[in-house]
């Protein structure tokens, strides 16, 4: 089973719960494999190893890099160099603040920008302030575009997509961020190199997820489960819609649709 972290196994404050945990103690119980995927940076899923005593490979990036549990790289895309500059003037000419990641690092232009603090607080690590951020073009992982106008969260991805096609993956990963990565950076390659790793047959791999972002894994699973606080398009391409991630949605979407307890 893969999972998707933010609003899928975790709480809207980002809270770990004892039902989310005992959910995943069953899966390895019952001799099924659980992994996590995520928009976030590897880091920021460190603080998940321990509590759900994971042994499998970690995706960050929505599958641009993948690391193991001692957080060393075993595979990363980075997005094209000569595309990172025109992606940078594109969230800017519809006023997205801009977030790039290169390896572990994450950099922004202004510590105070909205939702620094809390993704910060989110990752349990400090970004790197720079003066030009349009500076950083070698080995990106992943460009954020950030804004709490979602019309032109929505607007600045179908440009990302008119303008770059499938040179790169544009999702948002939250409602306020606009991800984009490599084209083969995304959910489904991360079920397609955990198939292949642990020699398992796409259909007999779960998925969970509530963003777009999680769509593509639901497409390249046997089962797609949605979260219920998913969105309505979220939620019809997935199998199974669970409850949302306040009302334990993650740990109910284990009993019910993959341990059969009821």
């Amino acid at each position: 089973m893969i999972a998707d972290v933010d609003g899928t196994l975790v709480t809207q404050e980002k809270v770990l719960t004892e039902r989310a945990i005992a959910a995943v103690y069953k899966l390895h119980d019952a001799g099924i494999l659980f992994a996590v995927t995520s928009g976030r940076p590897p880091r920021g899923m460190s603080m998940l190893i321990d509590p759900l005593k994971l042994t499998t490979p970690i995706s960050g990036f929505n599958g641009g890099i993948v690391v193991d549990r001692e957080m060393n790289v075993i595979d990363q895309k980075v997005i094209q160099q000569d595309l990172v500059k025109p992606m940078f003037k594109l969230l800017k000419s519809m006023s997205l603040d801009v977030w790039v990641y290169q390896g572990a690092k994450w950099y922004v232009g202004n510590r105070k920008a909205p939702h620094v603090d809390r993704e910060a607080w989110t990752v349990k690590f400090e970004p790197l302030v720079v003066d030009d951020i349009e500076s950083i073009t070698e080995n990106v992982a992943k460009i954020v575009g950030v804004s709490d106008d979602l019309s032109s969260i929505q607007a600045a991805t179908e440009a990302a997509h008119k303008e770059f096609g499938s040179h790169v993956s544009a999702e948002p990963s939250q409602p306020y961020y606009l991800d984009i990565t490599h084209p083969e950076a995304n959910k489904g390659s991360t079920v397609e190199y955990l198939s292949a790793k642990y020699n398992i047959p796409s259909s007999d791999i779960a998925t969970i997820g509530d963003m777009p972002t999680d769509v593509l894994m639901f497409e390249r699973s046997g089962v797609g489960i949605a979260m219920g606080n998913a969105k309505p398009d979220v939620q019809k391409a997935a199998r199974d819609v669970t409850l949302s991630n306040e009302q334990e949605g993650f740990a109910v979407a284990v009993e019910r649709f993959i341990l059969g307890l009821g």
